[in-house]
C-alpha cells in the first residue's frame, strides 16, 4: 500500500470512529435496560451518607428518575450520578444499595425487575 493510500485509509478510519459514542454501562438512554450483574463488590468501608442530588427537569413525559448511588472504584466509594430513563411496562426499578453482613459491606446491584 502506498503512503498516500495508507494516509487516506487512516483518515477514513478516524472519521468512522469519530461517530462512536460510549455510553456508561448503567445507562442506555431511552432503551429497555436491565442492569448487568458486576463482579461481587464486598468492602470493609461503609458507604458515605446519602448524597443529595439535584434532579434535573424531566426531559420528556413519563421519564423515570433513576437515583444515583455510592459505587466502588479505585479502592474507594465514588458517586455514580442518577439519570432519566424510559419506563418499562410491567417492571419496577430496584435501586442499588449497600448492605452490612458480617462486618463487611456488600453492594447489591439494582435494575429493572419484573412485577
Amino acid at each position: 500500500m502506498t503512503r498516500t493510500k495508507l494516509l487516506l485509509a487512516a483518515a477514513a478510519a478516524g472519521g468512522l470512529l469519530s461517530g462512536c459514542i460510549v455510553v456508561p454501562a448503567h445507562h442506555v438512554h431511552g432503551g429497555a435496560y436491565v442492569a448487568p450483574a458486576p463482579a461481587v463488590v464486598v468492602v470493609d468501608a461503609p458507604p458515605p451518607p446519602p448524597y443529595a442530588e439535584m434532579v434535573p427537569v424531566v426531559p420528556y413525559p413519563g421519564a423515570v428518575w433513576i437515583g444515583g448511588y455510592w459505587g466502588w472504584s479505585g479502592g474507594r466509594h465514588t458517586w455514580v450520578p442518577g439519570y432519566y430513563e424510559r419506563p418499562r411496562p410491567g417492571y419496577r426499578y430496584e435501586p442499588h444499595r449497600w448492605e452490612s453482613q458480617g462486618g463487611r459491606w456488600h453492594l447489591r446491584v439494582g435494575g429493572w425487575i419484573r412485577m
